[in-house]
């Protein structure tokens, strides 16, 4: 558990969830939902090359199927 003055000086709420990190030789603290959008824009941005959404992808193929489905 963090001190309640580290808290107030992070704005943390009690409770927080916290993902701990040792960066060389320091240990870095990060929000759960910092980390997690974080994580999120970088997978986002790996993951669909620009101009690209797999989202779409994903939707244009499952169309297709259904289709398929329909016709058979």
């Amino acid at each position: 558990m963090l001190p309640s003055a580290i808290r107030k000086k992070l704005k943390l709420k009690e409770g927080t969830r916290l993902q701990i990190r040792l960066e060389h030789d320091q240990i870095v603290l990060i929000p759960r939902e910092c980390a997690l959008r974080r994580a999120q824009e970088l997978f986002c941005r790996a993951a669909s090359p620009p101009g690209r959404r797999w989202s779409d992808e994903l939707i244009a193929d499952r169309r297709k199927q259904a289709r398929r489905e329909l016709a058979g």
